[in-house]
């Protein structure tokens, strides 16, 4: 039972991914049909991250009053009914109501799953569960893609995309009663998980130390994303459509990345992963610094995504460990709300610096994001030894 249980939380890791990178993907079409500026699109994704950081905060209280299973199967259903929202929206301000439900539902998700996988699988699942997070990530383009091409019609494409999700939906409301049966024989239950509050947790140590490493992570992952093909075009006079490919591959290398650290967690440790991935990531983020080819620094890239990809999920996987089963909850739900604070902020921070200095600053901002993440282990690794004296 624990397997299948397993392979739907896969599914619905699929479902998380979905709506993440589908906005990006169809505003070139949306804000001339809209008539609005292309810096609206901020309206929408911040509202998005504000609701994903609400509900993770939200999320330790709810799940021990609701459980993980419930929780899931209504989160997954409001983001189905935001997508549908999203495509009958009449204007702007329709976007901006239905994002609420898009971002808390997404936040609950995350949360909620990344935790129970952290409790009751080993390491390799939970790096296969953010490989399949990169399966939706990749899946609603294409599928945005595909009706762009053949109708011209974003609208066509955000249903589509809702039928996927309506049915990922009803796959998690139909395994409600299969959660109840893992869990009572599970003898970790979500009844002993302490409901600890924010400020409590932040005032330790060791939750600002780890914080630190997701932020510095997150903030290294968004900006690659936002901000690659800008720079590959800006500063290595790369053509657009290449420039996307490039990006199209950093995100391969990120799927990789988790896929290779899924396989190793057979042979090394969490701790091993995250160091082997941040030893990639230095070197590729070096390689940024000069003045190689643009081939050079499309394979650095690539390595950035095959390097940091691994760690968000291995510190995620680690909590319970460092904090302790019954407070891992409300840990995760700060990890998480100081990971999409990072992804809501790093890439706007690195828009202002390239729109008001240069955008070859790209290389020296994800220094910056990297010392941060480094330090924030280094920290956090010292709190450890600390702790075992």
């Amino acid at each position: 039972m624990t397997t299948i249980l397993l392979i739907i939380i896969y599914i619905t890791f699929i479902g998380l991914g979905i709506p993440d990178s589908l906005f990006g993907t169809a505003w070139p079409a949306i804000y001339p049909a809209f008539n609005v500026p292309i810096s609206h699109a901020n309206f929408v994704t911040s509202i998005i991250s504000g609701g994903t950081i609400l509900s993770s905060l939200l999320s330790t209280r709810l799940i021990r009053r609701f459980g993980t299973a419930k929780i899931t199967a209504v989160s997954t259903a409001m983001t189905a009914g935001a997508l549908f929202g999203f495509s009958v929206s009449p204007n702007m301000v329709f976007l901006c109501l239905f994002a609420v439900p898009l971002g808390i539902g997404a936040g609950a998700i995350d949360t909620a799953l990344n935790n129970y996988v952290a409790l009751h699988y080993r390491a390799v699942h939970m790096n296969f569960l953010h490989c399949f997070y990169g399966i939706g990530v990749s899946l609603s383009p294409y599928l945005m893609s595909l009706m762009l091409s053949a109708t011209g019609n974003w609208r066509q494409g955000y249903q589509t995309v809702f039928w996927v999700q309506s049915g990922i939906a009803a796959v998690t409301i139909l395994s409600i009663p299969l959660w109840k049966k893992v869990n009572s024989a599970d003898s970790c239950t979500e009844e002993d998980t302490l409901v600890v509050g924010v400020l409590d947790l932040l005032k330790e140590q060791k939750v600002r130390r780890v914080c630190l490493v997701l932020l510095g992570s997150c903030a290294i992952e968004y900006t690659c994303g936002v901000w690659g093909s800008t720079f590959l075009v800006n500063e290595k006079q790369m053509a657009v459509d290449v420039a996307a490919k490039v990006i199209m591959f950093y995100y391969i290398g990120m799927a990789l990345g988790r896929f290779s650290s899924g396989v190793l967690a057979l042979k090394c440790t969490s701790q091993q992963i995250i160091k082997i991935g941040q030893c990639i990531t230095l070197v590729a983020v070096a390689l940024l610094l000069f003045p190689l080819s643009s081939v050079v620094t499309s394979g650095a890239l690539f390595l950035i995504g095959l390097g940091n990809g691994p760690i968000f999920p291995n510190m995620i996987h680690l909590t319970p460990e460092t904090f302790g089963k019954e407070r891992s909850q409300a840990v995760v739900s700060i990890q998480m709300s100081a990971s999409y604070v990072s992804i809501m902020l790093a890439p706007v921070l690195f828009g202002l610096i390239a729109q008001y200095i240069r955008v070859a600053l790209f290389p020296y901002y994800l220094c910056v994001m990297l010392f941060i993440m480094l330090l924030g282990t280094f920290l956090a690794h010292k709190s450890e030894k600390t702790d075992k004296k």
